[in-house]
C-alpha cells in the first residue's frame, strides 16, 4: 500500500500538476484576461505590505531558482569543483536564509489580510487560501534543514536530485529514489506540487506575466510615422521618431 500511495503522489501526481499548470494557465489567459492580474490591496493600506511583500518575493525568488537549478542540474557538470556534500551545505545557508526572510515575508502577508476588517472583507477564499499553502510550504522548507544536516554527505540531495531530473525527463525509477526519505521532505515536495496544481486558478498568474516583461526589454524599436500636415512654405514636416 504504502509502495502504491508513494507511485500514486510521486509518480503520477507531479504530471498532474505539471499539465493542469501549463494548460491552465494558457487556457485563463485567453479566456479570462480581465482576471489575469495580481489584485493588489495597496489601495487599503499600504504599510505591512511594503515590508511582508518585499521580503516574501526576494526570498521566494531565490528559492525558486535555487530549487529549479539545484535540482535539476545534474550533478557530473559541477562535480569536478564542487562536492555533493558542499553543494547541500551551500542550500542549506542560502536556502535558509532566503527561506526565513520568504517565510517572514508571507506572515507578514497573512497577518495583515486577516486582521485587517477592509482587507478581508475584499479578499477571496482563494487568496487566503493560498498564503496559508505557501506559509505551510514554507515552514515545510524551512524544517528540512535540521534534518539535512544530519547527513551531510549529500547522499540525500542526490537522490531528491536525481528523483526531479526522471521526472522532467520522463524517465522510469522516480519514484525509487524517494527510498528512505522523511515524511518531512515528502510533505513539502506534495505541497510544492499543489502549488503548481492551483496556480492557475488564483492571483499566482501574475507570475507569468512578471517574467513576460523580460521579453520587453530586447522588443524591436516601434516606428512612429508622423501624419503629413499641410505647412506654409518653408516650414517642415515632423520627422518619424522611434520608441
Amino acid at each position: 500500500m504504502t509502495a502504491w500511495i508513494d507511485t500514486l503522489l510521486f509518480g503520477i501526481y507531479p504530471y498532474i500538476c505539471l499539465a493542469v499548470f501549463f494548460i491552465g494557465s494558457w487556457a485563463r489567459f485567453d479566456r479570462d484576461q480581465y482576471t489575469w492580474k495580481s489584485d493588489s490591496s495597496q489601495l487599503l493600506r499600504t504599510g505591512s505590505l511594503r515590508w511582508g511583500s518585499n521580503l516574501f518575493h526576494v526570498g521566494v525568488l531565490f528559492l525558486f531558482f535555487g530549487h529549479t537549478v539545484g535540482m535539476l542540474t545534474p550533478h557530473f557538470l559541477y562535480e569536478h569543483f564542487m562536492s555533493a556534500g558542499h553543494k547541500q551545505l551551500m542550500a542549506m545557508v542560502s536556502g535558509g536564509i532566503a527561506g526565513l526572510l520568504a517565510f517572514a515575508g508571507v506572515t507578514l502577508l497573512l497577518h495583515r489580510r486577516l486582521s485587517d476588517a477592509r482587507i478581508r472583507a475584499t479578499s477571496k477564499t482563494s487568496d487566503i487560501l493560498l498564503l496559508w499553502i505557501l506559509w505551510v510550504q514554507l515552514a515545510l522548507g524551512l524544517a528540512t534543514i535540521p534534518l539535512s544536516a544530519q547527513h551531510l554527505d549529500g547522499s540525500m540531495m542526490m537522490r531528491l536530485a536525481e528523483w526531479a531530473q526522471r521526472i522532467v525527463t520522463f524517465r522510469t525509477g522516480a519514484v525509487e529514489m524517494l527510498a528512505g526519505a522523511g515524511w518531512v521532505f515528502k510533505a513539502h515536495m506534495f505541497l510544492g506540487m499543489t502549488v503548481f496544481l492551483i496556480f492557475p486558478f488564483t492571483r499566482l498568474v501574475h507570475v507569468w506575466s512578471g517574467f513576460g516583461t523580460l521579453g520587453y526589454i530586447a522588443r524591436p524599436y516601434q516606428l512612429v510615422r508622423a501624419r503629413r500636415l499641410n505647412l506654409p512654405p518653408g516650414q517642415n514636416q515632423p520627422s518619424n521618431q522611434r520608441i
